[in-house]
């Protein structure tokens, strides 16, 4: 897999992120805690802000961004519609099931040597981080609704 290949992938699981947390957000604007709708927003703004820097880095390598999650977000889509149908923390453990498969994607993508450095350098200071953030947020809210 090209680099612009391997760079539109992780695009795609960010596109899918933002769709998720989209989802997540419409249903429980009403229904969740001042401090849960913060950091649930705060994932959203961050996902969108890595759509936007991961889109930036494909141009400059000279590819094209992709618009859409494709398939893995049509399945991410219907996984999240479904977890909602069960309540809040099933939508909260489908948000964190996809959290871990973007760390993992990010991880691997940094398996690769021949990366170009400037992805390399925004996974691991930016995009990174923010999925560790993430994954610990909403460990916590897990934890908070599950007692």
């Amino acid at each position: 897999m090209s680099h612009l290949q391997s760079i539109g992938s992780l695009l795609q699981n960010e596109l899918s992120a933002v769709e998720t947390y989209q989802q997540a957000l419409k249903k429980y604007r009403k229904q969740t805690a001042q401090g849960e709708l913060v950091f649930l927003m705060s994932c959203y703004q961050e996902h969108k802000a890595a759509v936007s820097s991961l889109q930036s880095k494909i141009q400059q390598l000279g590819g094209i961004s992709v618009r859409d999650s494709g398939t893995w977000g049509a399945w991410a889509k219907i996984v999240m519609a479904g977890a909602i149908l069960l309540g809040k923390p099933a939508a909260l453990k489908a948000l964190r099931e996809g959290e871990l498969t973007g760390l993992e994607e990010y991880e691997k993508a940094l398996l690769d040597h021949g990366l170009p450095a400037e992805i390399r350098c925004l996974i691991e200071t930016k995009l990174l981080p923010a999925q560790h953030r993430h994954m610990r947020a909403l460990d916590s809210l897990l934890n908070a609704v599950m007692a």
